[in-house]
């Protein structure tokens, strides 16, 4: 049987969806994206990437794009009654660290976050299908037939639903989504333009019964992220939101004529929801981002866990779909990436637990939320049947993996060990000169799908791609002390760590690309 022109499809064209058809682009794999939306929406939601998001989109080549269209968290304002009673910047003893290079999240509109993320796919030819909205779904051992509004047909080999907390393809699969909806828990929110306040600092009233809040949406004049407890009816219902409501409650919380605010859009809703899918592969389809799991905005951890989703499910399916990798790799996805979004839901609970309480109190604010776990730096896979046995006094097997300053041996020019990962191969770093043989081993046997590279303690004039560690950076960063040398580093496409061993156990990195299913026997 032919196999169908579309290696994979993807539904949703957010975040989620788009960081995983740029990972399979620029693996060559032919892939196809399409969004029910008639038009590319120009709305804010989601604040921006938290640093290990950070670090994928810098792997994807957009970083400097999101950098320079974005800012730093701003300073947040708290009020009381009107007036100010404090203010606190969370992030003002951050630093970035060798092995850490983003030191806090980036506030960006998200609209402005697919901008760039689609054009960098539209250099790989590929472009967004709107107003393709998924009404059914059938597979079968080779494919899966996706069936459009209007009678179209899609066929492809693999599927991903990256379609939010709705998705069309999780219920088309009838996969559970367990959990709960706190109706009590409820806030409004919208994009608004407003005149007046400074634009430099994050506002936050609080007052005994509500509050509202205003962020400065960056690279735009006056346009500002509105979040408030809602206005109650006679019944005690919400009130749906509107500019006049929004107008209200800002004349209501913060003492100024609520005519500083105009120009309402995207208005919803929000009640706190926390559900994660059973699971997130049913044969040839997958779900990933807000269609497998949504939880509490607070810690700002749903698009950043999407993103992430897509990065892990992305070298998996591009290996498996071009026959480098046995289809139980996918299965590996799951298992990887679900805990983290049970883990997700208590953090986030958590957070909104601890924010309610704190902004009770005068100088209570939404820094509440932030701590070290909602930066995503800590997340790894040490229980993945992909991370055997071993490791260094810092590391284990699925654990990110740090970045550290080097040198090229050869050239003496600043290189990141970063650079190195960046793209669609596995890298391994041989610590120490006795590395050697065994990473050109590794090179021959693997091609172009592994890039070496010996990590030695000073210059020495090494070939071309050996990094010189002239501080030892990269060996604190890796946890191999001043009296080890002669270890290998197994860096997976997604940057985490594969393998750690001896040199001396020669055959490690071809058992582990054929033993954890990642290469065809």
């Amino acid at each position: 049987m032919p196999k169908p022109p579309t290696t994979v499809l993807i539904t949703g064209a957010g975040p989620t969806g788009l960081t995983l058809a740029v990972d399979l682009a620029r693996r060559d794999i032919d892939v196809r994206i399409i969004d029910k939306s008639p038009r590319f929406p120009r709305s804010s939601r989601a604040k921006g990437p938290n640093p290990r998001s950070l670090e994928v989109l810098a792997d994807l080549g957009v970083v400097e794009q999101v950098l320079a269209a974005g800012s730093a968290p701003l300073p947040m304002r708290k009020y009381r009654g009107g007036e100010v009673i404090a203010e606190t910047d969370p992030y003002a003893t951050a630093r970035p660290t060798p092995d850490t290079p983003y030191d806090r999240p980036w506030l960006i509109a998200q609209w402005h976050l697919e901008e760039i993320l689609r054009a960098r796919l539209a250099e790989y030819g590929v472009r967004v299908g709107l107003g393709a909205e998924l009404v059914g779904l059938t597979q079968d051992d080779d494919s899966v037939t996706a069936s459009l509004a209007g009678g179209r047909e899609i066929e492809a080999r693999y599927l991903v639903g990256c379609d939010g907390g709705h998705s069309a393809v999780r219920k088309l699969l009838g996969v559970p989504f367990e959990g709960k909806t706190n109706e009590e828990q409820v806030m409004v929110c919208g994009d608004v333009e407003a005149e007046g306040p400074d634009r430099g600092v994050w506002h936050q009233w609080f007052d005994a019964d509500g509050g509202v809040m205003l962020c400065p949406i960056p690279g735009t004049r006056s346009g500002w992220w509105f979040q408030a407890a809602p206005e109650t009816d006679a019944a005690g219902r919400p009130v749906p939101p509107s500019l006049e409501s929004f107008q209200r409650l800002f004349a209501r919380h913060t003492g100024r004529p609520g005519g500083h605010l105009s120009r309402a859009t995207l208005l919803s809703t929000y009640r706190v929801n926390e559900r994660l899918a059973d699971r997130y592969r049913v044969g040839r389809v997958f779900l990933a981002g807000d269609a497998a799991h949504v939880h509490s905005v607070a810690g700002g951890l749903g698009m950043n866990t999407g993103i992430q989703d897509a990065f892990n499910l992305g070298w998996k399916l591009a290996r498996v779909a071009v026959g480098r990798a046995a289809p139980e790799l996918l299965d590996t996805y799951e298992e990887e990436r679900l805990p983290i979004a049970a883990r997700t839901l208590d953090i986030t609970a958590e957070r909104l637990r601890v924010t309610l309480e704190a902004i009770k109190e005068p100088g209570g604010g939404l820094d509440s939320a932030i701590t070290p776990q909602t930066y995503g730096l800590g997340d790894g896979y040490r229980w993945s049947s992909l991370a055997p046995a071993g490791g260094t006094a810092r590391l284990r097997a699925g654990d990110r993996a740090p970045d550290a300053p080097c040198r090229d041996t050869a050239t003496g020019a600043p290189r990141r060990l970063f650079e190195t990962f960046a793209g669609p191969h596995f890298t391994l770093l041989g610590f120490g000169a006795g590395t050697a043989s065994a990473l050109r081993e590794a090179t021959a046997a693997h091609g172009d799908e592994l890039r070496a590279h010996t990590v030695t303690r000073s210059d020495g004039g090494g070939a071309h791609g050996d990094l010189s560690d002239d501080d030892g950076r990269a060996r604190s960063a890796y946890g191999i002390g001043p009296g080890e040398d002669d270890v290998l580093v197994l860096i997976r496409p997604d940057n985490h760590v594969g393998l750690i061993a001896p040199a001396a156990d020669h055959r490690a990195v071809a058992e582990y690309l054929k033993g954890a299913a990642l290469e065809r026997a």
